[in-house]
């Protein structure tokens, strides 16, 4: 007489190393903004999105509770703020595109049957041009200096607000609110929102 088998419960495939480790190192934490639920309810980080690319390292053999500092690596200072909001990030990161193309444009490879020049005498592409104007109004939205300097140096260079504070001499808390109030006059320039 044959014997009746039991159907097994599909498992759960193991969490690779690496990311068990930082779904642990999240919840401890509490950065658990990241995390969504698969289909066998276990937390796992949200799949190709930019936080989940962050690198969470924890000193004293990656334990959080016994006195463990947590650090960030490859972090876009953007991104890395938590307090920021939707339109600063994205004026942010406008503003930062603008700089990019007007700076680095010209470096890009291209077809050897495109013309280098855009048409133009000069040797200066026509979108190199349109971003680095774009880029020079919102740098007068900007107004005050030190605001224009903070916002250049954490959204288009991707200077951490750690290492603006001690070039400028500030504290942090200080660099945070200029950044804050730039990349508000960005929305406002950019009409992402209605003025403040």
């Amino acid at each position: 007489m044959p014997s009746k088998t039991k159907t097994a419960k599909p498992q759960a495939p193991k969490l690779p190393k690496g990311e068990a480790e930082q779904v642990r190192i999240r919840r401890e934490v509490g950065h658990d903004f990241a995390l969504r639920d698969d289909a066998f309810g276990r937390k796992r980080l949200a799949a190709g999105t930019a936080e989940a690319r962050r690198v969470y390292e924890v000193s004293n053999d990656g334990y959080t509770s016994t006195g463990g500092i947590v650090r960030v690596r490859s972090v876009d200072p953007l991104i890395g703020i938590t307090s920021l909001s939707r339109q600063q990030r994205e004026a942010g990161q406008r503003y930062r595109e603008h700089f990019q193309c007007s700076q680095q444009a010209g470096i890009k490879p291209m077809r050897w049957s495109e013309r280098v020049d855009g048409g133009r005498a000069g040797g200066i592409a026509d979108s190199v041009l349109d971003a680095g104007r774009k880029h020079a109004a919102a740098t007068r939205a900007l107004g005050h200096r030190d605001v224009a300097d903070v916002v250049l140096k954490v959204a288009c260079q991707e200077q951490s607000v750690k290492s603006v504070a001690e070039q400028t001499g500030e504290g942090r808390d200080v660099v945070t609110k200029l950044l804050k109030v730039g990349l508000d006059l960005l929305a406002v320039h950019y009409g992402m929102m209605m003025g403040r």
